[in-house]
């Protein structure tokens, strides 16, 4: 009998633990709905200072009247709801907040106090700052243009550098900065275009570049660009000769050479050593090319040097 009495007395303990449990529960929520509502009317109070606000607030006044009105609701409802407002407590202050900021000189609820004109939302609000000018293209162009111009410089340099080193190391620390200039100064005179796309001498440059970078075809397609602008840039058709050479377009190259001659000797003389160069590469190594077409073109170099010999020893 002891015992069953015992087994009953546990029986009822563990049954009435739960309500116990829920009991605090109950107590814990009462005292979050209390301090929720205190929040909730200080975000109020901040928001209704800005009447296109009052739409985050009002879904939060509905569930916190619902949380005190003291109606039968389920215990996991009222846990859902408690939710739904804290978080919609938090959007009204944070808004109030937000919406404060954007005034000017960030008072919140305030419409500036400047020029003698009180709060408010009716009240007509201080000039905003106006938004920085965008710049013309025209002028990005320019300063892109006159970025890339010193990069160029400096890979110049560092080109320059390369060629006089000492040693190994030297030469090839100068490089790897030959390579870095060429390739900021290609991006920024490429922005230059992007900004201004007639701009002859970007054009140019850009070529120049292609060309030392060993990107032939691209260099030849920006001369293309350059001399379409200005027919008559000799030291554009002397730098797409060169490229015209480094991938055998032999024909090309020789009449780049005659309008070169007829216009500017000193760049004639220039495009002569670079094919002259091209000839004692593929006399030692074809490449591809058939040995007559090296052999003609042996032939006609000869002829043009000695021409222009002639011509340089000549009285002028």
């Amino acid at each position: 009998m002891t015992t069953q009495s015992v087994d009953i007395a546990r029986l009822i303990q563990v049954a009435l633990a739960p309500i116990f449990l829920i009991s605090a529960i109950g107590v814990t929520l009462n005292v979050l709905t209390s301090r929720l509502a205190r929040i909730v009317d200080r975000a109020r109070e901040k928001v209704n200072a800005h009447r296109s606000k009052n739409l985050i607030l009002i879904p939060a006044r509905s569930v916190v009247h619902t949380l005190e009105s003291g109606r039968p609701e389920g215990r996991m409802h009222r846990i859902l709801l408690t939710c739904l407002a804290l978080a919609a407590a938090a959007l009204g202050s944070d808004g109030a907040l937000a919406a404060g900021q954007m005034m000017p000189g960030g008072q919140g609820g305030m419409g500036g106090q400047g020029m003698g004109r009180g709060s408010g939302m009716n009240q007509p609000s201080e000039e905003m700052p106006s938004t920085p000018a965008v710049e013309k293209p025209d002028a990005a162009a320019k300063k892109a243009y006159t970025a890339g111009m010193k990069s160029l410089n400096k890979a110049k340099e560092y080109a320059a550098e390369a060629a006089n080193a000492q040693n190994a190391d030297k030469k090839n620390s100068a490089l790897i900065k030959l390579n870095d200039a060429y390739g900021r100064a290609l991006d920024q005179f490429t922005e230059a275009l992007s900004n201004s796309g007639d701009m002859v001498d970007a054009w140019n440059n850009v070529g120049y570049i292609h060309l030392r970078l060993g990107a032939y075809a691209e260099s030849i397609d920006d001369y293309n660009h350059t001399l379409a602008l200005k027919p008559d840039l000799l030291e554009a058709i002397e730098h797409r000769a060169e490229a015209y050479v480094a991938i055998d377009r032999l024909e090309d190259a020789k009449g780049a050479y005659m309008e070169l001659f007829n216009h500017d000797r000193p760049l004639a003389d220039q495009l002569m050593q670079v094919m002259q160069h091209w000839l004692a590469d593929h006399r030692a190594n074809a490449n591809g090319m058939r040995v007559s077409d090296v052999d003609a073109f042996d032939k006609w170099l000869q002829e043009r040097d000695g021409i222009a010999k002639q011509a340089a020893s000549l009285p002028h």
